[in-house]
């Protein structure tokens, strides 16, 4: 499998398997990196625009695939994790941590490291925080390209990703801890919508 540097493992052999769509794509399959930030890269920008901003690898016709873009990136906006299933539930009104972790697959080669999620690498199932992400593997060492390439975990799988040799293909349901942090929510959710009659709340 992926290592980070720190020899931490990021659970899959070939982050590009669970690459989606690049987030520079447009819906009528062009590239919006290419047209928007011309400036970072005009010569890529010029090849784009030449064949009217069309993306090699989104084109059925062409052989071209996302790791032979130098600027493809790929975040995943799903949000359940992607190896148990683990719903996210928020709310927005109070500092409760998210249950679901952002989980990098791959970093871009221009990517800071200081950019890795906070963590110390222990478990997530007293409340701790995941072992903080790190680039997978060492394509810019040897000449490939890097890019960024991101999915979302439950925080129980993370720790489970990082600190294990567990996959994110494992067939697994939710930790029994994720299970009850998840319910825990929403039962108080229920609590604070739920409707209260006049005769329940003076006691008639």
């Amino acid at each position: 499998m992926e290592k980070t540097p720190r020899g931490t493992s990021v659970g899959v052999d070939d982050p590009y398997e669970f690459a989606g769509l690049c987030d520079h794509l447009t819906g009528e399959g062009r590239c919006r990196y290419a047209f928007d930030h011309y400036e970072h890269d005009p010569e890529f920008a010029r090849e784009r625009a030449e064949d009217d901003y069309t993306c090699p690898p989104a084109n059925p016709e062409s052989e071209a695939t996302w790791a032979d873009c130098p600027h493809f990136r790929s975040r995943k906006q799903d949000r359940e994790c992607v190896r148990c299933g683990l719903e996210e539930k928020r709310n927005e009104l109070t500092e409760e941590r998210p249950l679901l972790e952002e989980h990098h697959l791959s970093y871009r080669d221009t990517l800071e490291k200081s950019a890795n999620a906070a963590g110390d690498g222990k478990p997530a199932g007293n409340d701790e925080t995941a072992v903080g992400d790190e680039p997978a593997g060492d394509g810019a060492d040897d000449g490939e390209l890097s890019h960024e390439i991101t999915i979302y975990l439950c925080r129980w799988c993370h720790a489970k990703v990082h600190n294990s040799w567990a996959r994110i293909t494992d067939d697994v349901a939710p930790d029994p801890a994720a299970v009850a942090a998840l319910e825990e929510r929403r039962g108080r959710e229920l609590e604070e919508t739920g409707f209260e009659s006049a005769a329940d709340r003076y006691g008639e």
